[in-house]
């Protein structure tokens, strides 16, 4: 007999209550770890679409910049025939550039003039073309007309560049024409630029500091060759080393005397200073005009002209503004005087955010702004039509066979191991396979939805043979057995009770084997289509690109902008993605039967 009293003993012992202490807090750690990798993979992935979103966020506006335009009847329609036709001849591109030039004339140099040409799209002639071609009635008139803004100026109306922040001043200003009023010669009876100046102070010591670590670097050269000359005796050799050796010290020291110059300038504080586009933009709007500071010091200093001043020698402090750039025009796709012009326009109120529709109704161009993925979107649907129609057929039939009439023996067990190892074969193989045999041998279209259908049907159909079969394998066999019984045949059972009831299992699989299809990239790249489409895809053998890949390409282009679109697209996948996969529940919820 069991001695009761000895196990209640046991349980109820000091060292029972130690281990059933440590027993709870183990399972409170483990609960606790647990939530802990829950809190933190959630907070990835809320870190990861965040990023992504307000990326997107700056593509869903663009900027319009209207500019009153005359339609020259003798430029556009010299005939007065009123044909569209004729009036798409014209010359819109040489228009667009002579509206730009009439509302700037200060723009008269050549490098003036391209990047005034810069602040619209390339896009924009054509725009203005479509407009006046569907109305020709407007030629010979005056219209304001909504010109695209560019990448650039796109991204300076967004803040991506910076800002022009206005900075507080209270002295009277005394301007003085030099070189033919080409500079002025800025002089504050306060010291409002000493702000601006501190900021030129610190780039010269950050300068002054770099010029150290370079001289470091060098100094290191020199004790390295030093030590290298007490080793060598060949007279050639040692010659080679003396002159690295001065070498180094003679650049050495330069750099130490530069950063000492640049050091003792920034301790005056008081001279006045040579600006450079690496250093923070100063610029003066002032007699409606604009300047921009070449020297500085606390009190002023000399200014580029960059729109014509109106009369005027000193300026009360409300007749003038200091607007201090921090972001150098070192470091920006947009230049000062870009930024003025477009300050001009924004002050005029010709300056509109609208809507990105172009983004959903266009397709793929090399300029940022007029960049679209509608292109994408139907490449990538023409795509998953061809791997619907080739995966889901072959697939299920697959299944069907292997489940209900496939005899068990080494060959079907050989298939059916093979079919596992093709899930989790890397998905560039297959596009080298679609490159070697369908384009190279069958000479399928290349690039086309085509060929991209084929080889992603058959990167799906391992994923959708497995869940078609799982689903087909959880029929209850008293289905089965019913319908026998009753006088079926096998094929009868198979294709009349079996199949429907497995339905639900068999889309939710194909559905999601499609949404992995859909999101890849590299057996596409394998078969071209990377290549750069701008024209919407008709049907299945004409050249198309698909979502994942027309990302991948955005992402690889250095034009800034190309980031924010590059976000929206994925964002637009990702949207695709989860429809796919939320309809996948959906079927399964609405067919799923309990049994």
């Amino acid at each position: 007999m069991v001695d009761m009293t000895a196990l209640s003993d046991l349980h109820g012992s000091d060292r029972a209550a130690k281990r059933m202490k440590k027993r709870k807090a183990a399972e409170v750690r483990l609960k606790a770890y647990g939530l802990l990798a829950i809190f933190l993979a959630g907070l990835a992935l809320v870190a990861l679409l965040w990023s992504v979103i307000i990326k997107a966020s700056y593509a869903l506006t663009e900027h319009a910049l209207t500019i009153e335009t005359v339609l020259d009847a003798a430029e556009i329609d010299p005939e007065g025939t009123g044909d569209p036709k004729e009036i798409g001849r014209a010359n819109f591109d040489g228009l667009v550039k002579d509206v730009l030039k009439a509302r700037f004339p200060e723009a008269s140099s050549r490098t003036d003039r391209r990047q005034l040409y810069d602040i619209v799209s390339s896009g924009a002639q054509f725009e203005l073309r479509e407009t006046v071609m569907d109305d020709p009635a407007l030629v010979g008139q005056t219209i304001a007309f909504p010109y695209l803004a560019s990448d650039i100026a796109d991204l300076y109306l967004k803040g991506i560049y910076g800002r022009m922040v206005p900075t507080a001043h209270a002295g009277t200003l005394t301007v003085t024409p030099v070189d033919d009023g080409d500079l002025l010669d800025i002089r504050s009876d306060t010291p409002d630029f000493a702000g601006a100046m501190e900021r030129v102070l610190d780039n010269m010591r950050t300068e002054a500091d770099r010029l150290r670590r370079q001289a470091a670097l060098q100094d290191n050269g020199v004790r390295a060759f030093e030590d290298r000359l007490t080793r060598v005796e060949d007279p050639e050799r040692r010659a080679e080393l003396e002159a690295q050796v001065a070498a180094r010290s003679a650049e050495r020291d330069r750099l130490l005397a530069e950063a000492e110059a640049l050091d003792a300038r920034a301790a005056d504080g008081g001279s006045e200073e040579e600006l450079t586009n690496a250093d923070p933009s100063v610029l003066l709007r002032l007699a409606g005009g604009w300047a921009k500071m070449v020297t500085l010091s606390p009190n002023g200093g000399q200014a580029e002209v960059i729109m014509a001043l109106e009369d005027g020698t000193r300026f009360a402090p409300e007749a003038w503004e200091l607007r201090i750039f921090d972001v150098p025009e070192l470091a920006r796709k947009v230049s000062d005087k870009q930024a003025v012009w477009i300050e001009v326009l924004r002050e005029d109120g010709s300056v509109a955010s609208n809507f990105n529709s172009r983004f959903f109704t266009d397709s793929d161009s090399r300029e940022p702004e007029l960049a679209g993925l509608w292109g994408a979107i139907v490449g990538s649907f023409w795509t998953m039509l061809v791997t619907f129609c080739l995966a889901f057929p072959i697939g299920v039939g697959a299944a069907i066979y292997l489940e209900e009439f496939a005899p068990k023996n080494r060959l079907t067990d050989f298939v059916e191991v093979n079919i596992n190892n093709l899930a989790a074969v890397p998905s560039i193989v297959f596009g080298l396979l679609g490159l070697a045999v369908f384009i190279g041998f069958f000479g399928v279209p290349r690039s086309s939805p085509l060929v991209g259908g084929i080889v992603l049907a058959l990167m799906t159909l391992p994923t959708v043979i497995i869940a078609s079969r799982a689903a087909i394998r959880a029929v209850p066999p008293s289905i089965r057995d019913a319908a026998l019984g009753l006088g079926a045949s096998k094929l009868q059972t198979s294709t009349h009770h079996v199949f429907p009831l497995a339905m639900p299992g068999i889309l939710t699989g194909t559905i999601i084997g499609m949404a992995q299809a859909l999101g890849e990239t590299a057996p596409l790249i394998m078969i071209g289509m990377v290549a750069f489409i701008v024209d919407v895809p008709g049907g299945i053998t004409e050249s198309a690109t698909v979502l994942p890949v027309q990302v991948f390409r955005w992402a690889d282009f250095p034009e800034r902008a190309f980031e924010a679109r590059t976000s929206l697209a994925i964002c637009v996948l990702l949207l695709f993605l989860v429809i796919m996969n939320a309809l996948a529940v959906f079927l399964r919820k609405r067919f799923e039967r309990r049994w």
